[in-house]
């Protein structure tokens, strides 16, 4: 067996008889490459291995056949990781992350690993059988819960050849996905003090870009007040945190209840105690 990577020279050589040999010249099943014939060894080579439809070169001496098993390895040209959603995630949702990989053979080899921060999920392959060079997406179903907001997920694909493939082929990786986990909500009454805590630790300091709703005055810092809330204050407010190491978002959807229920609660249990006390 010869493992070859995808436009890499290679070459084999074999004995064809143990004394002398009493027939002519050898030949290729396929001219592919150049081979020769040095008294009893047979050597073959070929500058640049491209053919994907050549799995065997057969030597036929005088009805005695040998097999060259070749197989040809393709790294992936680019391997991404997606998700079936756009915005923020749900916290106790499930969504499935897609590990896409580009170009790959033999794709029946391959080994793909999926990652939240450094920590391996679950590991992965294809059953199929193809030769050639292939695109091919795994999947793997997720529900994130709060802890998760702000995590990266990746995925990395890999060739397992064993000790016959060539020992420079690439782990290929993903770029991060960063998760944003919508979990909080806060009901607040009209007239209310809210704060909003999106501080992080970081060195250097880490930076702060608030998306406010309506029509709120844009804001950079790390907590995020307001003295008196009115009805202009409700809504979704979205803090990314940025810094050398990347990005992390952190949502808060604010809702403000209105004073009069809040009147009105007051008003019954007046109610009922003076009804009582009579």
């Amino acid at each position: 067996i010869l493992v070859v990577k995808h436009g890499d020279p290679t070459s084999a050589s074999c004995s064809i008889c143990q004394h002398g040999c009493r027939y002519g010249n050898p030949g290729l099943e396929k001219p592919i490459g150049t081979h020769t014939r040095n008294g009893t060894m047979f050597s073959w080579r070929v500058n640049s291995m491209t053919e994907w439809d050549m799995s065997i070169i057969k030597y036929i001496p005088n009805h005695k056949i040998l097999l060259l098993v070749i197989i040809k390895v393709k790294p992936p040209d680019t391997v991404s990781i997606s998700v079936n959603h756009t915005g923020p995630m749900v916290e106790g949702r499930q969504y499935t992350l897609q590990c896409t990989v580009q170009d790959v053979a033999p794709v029946g080899n391959l080994t793909v690993t999926f990652y939240r921060r450094q920590t391996s999920l679950v590991q992965t392959g294809s059953n199929k059988t193809t030769k050639a060079p292939v695109t091919e997406t795994f999947t793997l179903k997720i529900s994130p819960s709060k802890d998760d907001d702000g995590a990266q997920y990746w995925c990395e694909a890999k060739l397992q050849l064993g000790p016959e493939a060539p020992q420079d082929l690439p782990v290929t990786v993903s770029q991060n996905l960063t998760a944003t986990v919508y979990c909080e909500t806060i009901t607040i009454t009209h007239g209310s003090h809210l704060q909003l805590n999106c501080s992080a630790a970081g060195n250097p300091s880490p930076s702060y870009t608030w998306t406010l709703p309506g029509q709120l005055n844009s804001f950079n810092g790390s907590v995020f007040t307001v003295s008196a809330v009115t009805v202009e204050h409700e809504g979704k407010y979205t803090c990314i945190v940025s810094s050398d190491l990347g990005t992390a978002t952190v949502l808060f959807e604010v809702k403000v209840q209105s004073e009069f229920k809040h009147l009105s609660f007051i008003l019954l249990v007046v109610r009922i105690m003076t009804v009582t006390s009579l």
